[in-house]
């Protein structure tokens, strides 16, 4: 009996580890990534202005993706030690097609924040999603 009850946990801790079903797109739509990127603006000198923002807009991002982005500011908080810092952000989604170029064009996206504000790290949310425009 004790055997039977631990091969059905352990068969019930394997079943939470499947892989998810595939994205199932409709006719109408069609399967792309849907990348949210949090960038943090303290850095050693300062802060990341709204002026150094926009141009790392123009500069890095609209020539990797031309085809549109949004962009909004957000206030974000993270955990050092036991202080919680808070720290003003920005938040950029782009929705672009799963290619290897496009997940080149992100990473470096990324890592020209880093290098650019002096940044330890970019949080990236990459999600697979159906786009459509109507």
């Amino acid at each position: 009996m004790r055997s039977y009850l631990f091969a059905a946990a352990l068969l019930a801790l394997l079943a939470g580890c499947a892989a998810p079903e595939p994205l199932r797109c409709s006719g109408t739509e069609q399967a792309e990534v849907e990348e949210h990127l949090y960038f943090g603006s303290k850095k050693p000198d300062g802060r990341v202005t709204d002026a150094q923002w926009q141009g790392f807009l123009a500069d890095e991002v609209t020539p990797r993706f031309p085809e549109g982005l949004t962009a909004w500011p957000a206030s974000g908080q993270w955990r050092s030690g036991s202080l919680v810092v808070h720290e003003k952000s920005w938040v950029l989604v782009l929705v672009h097609r799963p290619t290897p170029e496009l997940e080149r064009e992100v990473l470096a996206l990324m890592d020209a924040y880093k290098g650019r504000f002096q940044q330890e790290a970019v949080l990236r949310v990459r999600t697979p999603a159906c786009m459509s425009l109507h």
